[in-house]
């Protein structure tokens, strides 16, 4: 079985650094990818978090598109209630102007933020969420070779592929109805991704886009050749969660040991949080990647690389590669 593997980014904001560091970083991490046969390389959306820099997300693409060659580059997601469909399909029309057919633009629900700042990008919030069907429909109307008396240039006639993301059945349903790929977000929200997947493929309608279901299952990856290395890496994204739980949100944590200033329940919330992420050595990636192809049947594995250290970071997407190449 042959499996595609990518890479999500979130442009980390370590502590004590600043998102012109995270900007270099991830253009690294980008053409290493790329060197790496990863096939996308997408940036999330995501406001008011001083631990992510990839609020711009379309900017930020241009920059990682202008240092890559071949890697598909795009969304994961764009928060469409944040926006007017006409914006983001100008913006993405721009991208694919400039890069060609290897733009994605992956399309979420939720608004990526706290309610405070939702409101403050677009006023009408719970409208905006409400009215998501008919705003990705608008939303390929202008991609399409004639939308009417309002087109997106750059952006008509592009088709740029659309993909939904989702941690929920309605992500899932409604991507099975429209016809369209779909990526879980089992990163950080794993407990309905076996529903997702199973409803998603038994309801699949085929569509110009895609004939047949295709699902892509993303999660954290954090692997060095030392288990304990791993284990420790991985204690960055725990302390992220677990300060997001407190309402403390901040720039990206530095690993450290024990996790001992906080309370049993607020340890199990993050466990089961984090639940599907892959932490070790070489060899406990490969069981980890065996174990859930077998389990989700995915046609494509996206890996989240939250790890503080650059150069620890890229080597965990290179041990990530290895296993995927060997399957």
């Amino acid at each position: 079985m042959t499996v595609s593997y990518s890479v999500l980014d979130l442009a980390p904001v370590v502590e004590g650094s600043s998102p012109t560091i995270s900007f270099e970083n991830s253009l690294r991490l980008a053409q290493h990818a790329e060197q790496l046969g990863y096939k996308r390389y997408w940036l999330a959306e995501h406001h008011n978090m001083p631990g992510i820099a990839s609020a711009a997300t379309s900017v930020l693409l241009c920059h990682i598109g202008n240092g890559t060659h071949t890697i598909r580059i795009g969304s994961g997601g764009i928060m469409l209630p944040n926006h007017s469909p006409l914006v983001i399909a100008e913006q993405f029309g721009t991208l694919a102007t400039l890069f060609g057919d290897r733009v994605d633009l992956g399309i979420g629900r939720a608004p990526g933020t706290d309610q405070h700042t939702m409101r403050a990008l677009r006023r009408q919030a719970q409208q905006a969420v409400d009215s998501f069907p008919q705003d990705v429909v608008e939303l390929q109307r202008y991609f399409g070779d004639n939308a009417g008396k309002i087109n997106a240039i750059p952006g008509q006639g592009l088709q740029v592929p659309l993909w939904l993301l989702g941690s929920s059945l309605y992500s899932a349903q409604l991507a099975a109805q429209m016809g369209l790929p779909f990526a879980f977000a089992a990163h950080f929200a794993p407990e309905m991704l076996q529903q997702a997947l199973t409803l998603y493929r038994r309801q699949f309608q085929p569509s110009p886009q895609c004939e047949q279901p295709y699902a892509m299952v993303c999660i954290n990856l954090i692997a060095a050749d030392d288990r304990q290395q791993a284990r420790y890496l991985f204690t960055s994204v725990q302390q992220q969660f677990l300060q997001l739980y407190r309402g403390t949100p901040g720039q990206i944590p530095l690993p450290r040991f024990p996790l001992e200033d906080y309370e049993p329940f607020e340890l199990n919330a993050m466990e089961r949080t984090l639940a599907y992420s892959l932490v070790g050595s070489p060899e406990d990636i490969r069981h980890g990647v065996t174990a859930l192809l077998e389990e989700t049947q995915a046609d494509e594995l996206m890996f989240n690389g939250p790890i503080t250290d650059s150069t620890a970071r890229m080597e965990s997407f290179t041990i990530g590669a290895e296993v995927m190449r060997q399957l």
